[in-house]
Formats: C-alpha cells, structure tokens, sequence
C-alpha cells in the first residue's frame, strides 16, 4: 500500500537531510504507515473502555470470558479503543469503532497460536466495567500489570529480516545508520510496547506468507517460501498474482512486545504477533486472525 502523501512528503525529506537519496525509491516502496502504542501511566480502572495493555479489561456482564481449547479461560493481554487510535492511522484501516481485545491460549513458539480477538461496537460498550480475570487462566502465573497506553502515527521501515542491506547501505552509510533513520521515523521511545500495521521481528521475513497461507488454505507453513506461494497460487487456481496480493494484502494487526514493566515475556523475550486480512479489517470482520509468537 503506497504511502499517503504528507508522509511521502515526510519521508523524502528526512531521506534528502541524511543524505539517503540512494534508497529513496526502494524506501518508498518499502515503508508502511503505522500506528505505536506507548505505554504512560499504570491502568487507573476508574476510566473504563480506554485503551490499555495487561492487567484487567473493561468487559459487558453478557460478553463471556473466551475459553482455550482445553476448557481454560484465556489470558487477556491487551484492549484498544479504536477511535482513540484511528486518527494516528493514516491509511483509515481503523474506521469501525468499538473495543477490540486480545486473549491468548498459550505462549509457546507453534503454528496457528491458541487466541482470541473480540470486536465490541461502541453501542456494546454501554455498561462495560473491570473484569477481574479468573483466578486461572491459559498462561501459568502470567500477572500481567495493567497501563493505559496511547497511538502515535509512524512511518515503519523494513527491519532485519525484511530489508535489502545491499539497498540501504553505501559507502556513507552502514546499518547501524539505517537503523537509526528507522527509529526516528517511528519516533521509538522508551514507552514503546506494541505497533499496528509496521514490520513483524523476524531473521527471515516470511511471517505474512506463513500467516496469509493458514488463514487462506489452512496449511501449515514448511518453512519453505516457495512451496507456500505455490499452495496460495493452486488455493486461486493457479493465479499467482492473486497469490502475492494476498500476502501483500495481510497485515500486522497487533505486534506486542515483551516489557518487564507489564511482565510480558514471550519466550526469550521476543514478539507475540497478530496477523488479518486487509480484506476483514476493512470489513470490520475480526473473527478470522492468525497469531504466531517470534524468538531469536
């Protein structure tokens, strides 16, 4: 999805003041517009239906708690109030409003994570009050700390395992200067905890493609790009531009970090990931994600 112009604007223009007019063009193909969250103050649960990561969410009596599929209730992890989040979206992927909220059935690194994404549209809200989570849920002793946390807009280059070194990279510049034009334009902070819409961690830059052929074919992916892309094209009848939209066309709906102030860690301190197709977002159809958990 190309960038809208105030951030082609942006962003060629940062580009010209480091002198990094080498990879203008790859960086402009490249970069996605997404949205950060920052974690600022500890949850106050006086203030119900705001955006928040850990501790308790903000729950109707009717909504039942989401079950694993043992049985066990699921760990809540995160709730965004979408229309605190939207005007930080440039690309307008955020449009329906409501709460969306993240459970998890387990942590370990396995394809097609045990969780849950509920969408609750504002009319549901009414009455929405803290739900103190059972007294067991899916991940053992997770005691997780609530803060709210709020979006800013950002411009998201390709990371390690997604950028072409040999394009970013001259006789002036090296990757720890690539890196560091990555951060301003993401505006990085301390506060930092999850993105929506960026780049997933990786070493190998496959996780759409492992992502886009569960949620289409239901195939697990073999670690083998080539041999998923070809599934995904016979999965549209050999068409394999289809194929490539469709990868192109699944996003990161939520990449959540590890935080020792929240108490996250997935596995060795790595990224818990949420991937939907272009196509249900815009819909607002929340019912079909694919979760995935990365660790170097």
């Amino acid at each position: 999805m190309p960038l809208t112009k105030p951030n082609q604007e942006k962003l060629e223009h940062l580009l010209q003041e480091q002198e990094y007019t080498h990879a203008l063009d790859y960086l402009m193909k490249h970069a996605r517009e997404g949205v950060r969250l920052a974690k600022r103050n500890l949850a106050d649960y006086s203030k119900t239906c705001v955006s928040r990561i850990g501790g308790d969410p903000d729950l109707p009596d009717e909504i039942e708690w989401p079950l694993d599929q043992e049985g066990t209730p699921m760990t809540f992890l995160a709730q965004l109030r979408l229309e605190e989040l939207a005007p930080h979206d440039a690309a307008s992927r955020l449009s329906h409003g409501g709460m969306l909220y993240f459970f998890l059935g387990v942590d370990e690194p396995a394809y097609h994570i045990d969780h849950f994404v509920l969408h609750l549209k504002d009319e549901q809200l009414a009455g929405a009050k803290r739900r103190l989570a059972p007294e067991e849920t899916s991940l053992e002793d997770a005691d997780y700390t609530g803060y709210e946390v709020v979006g800013r807009a950002s411009i998201e280059l390709p990371g390690y395992g997604y950028v072409d070194e040999e394009q970013v990279e001259d006789d002036e510049h090296d990757y720890e200067e690539y890196e560091d034009l990555t951060d301003e334009l993401s505006g990085s902070e301390d506060g930092d905890l999850a993105v929506m819409f960026g780049y997933p961690a990786t070493q190998h830059g496959d996780c759409e493609i492992e992502a886009a052929l569960m949620l289409m074919t239901g195939k697990h992916y073999e670690y083998s790009p080539d041999k998923a892309m070809k599934q995904l094209a016979d999965h549209f009848g050999g068409d394999e531009g289809q194929a490539e939209q469709e990868v192109a066309d699944t996003l990161v709906l939520l990449a959540l970090d590890s935080d020792n102030d929240v108490g996250f860690c997935w596995w060795d301190a790595g990224e818990l990931q949420f991937y939907i197709r272009k196509e249900d977002l815009l819909a607002g159809n929340f019912t079909r994600t694919y979760c995935s958990l990365y660790s170097s």
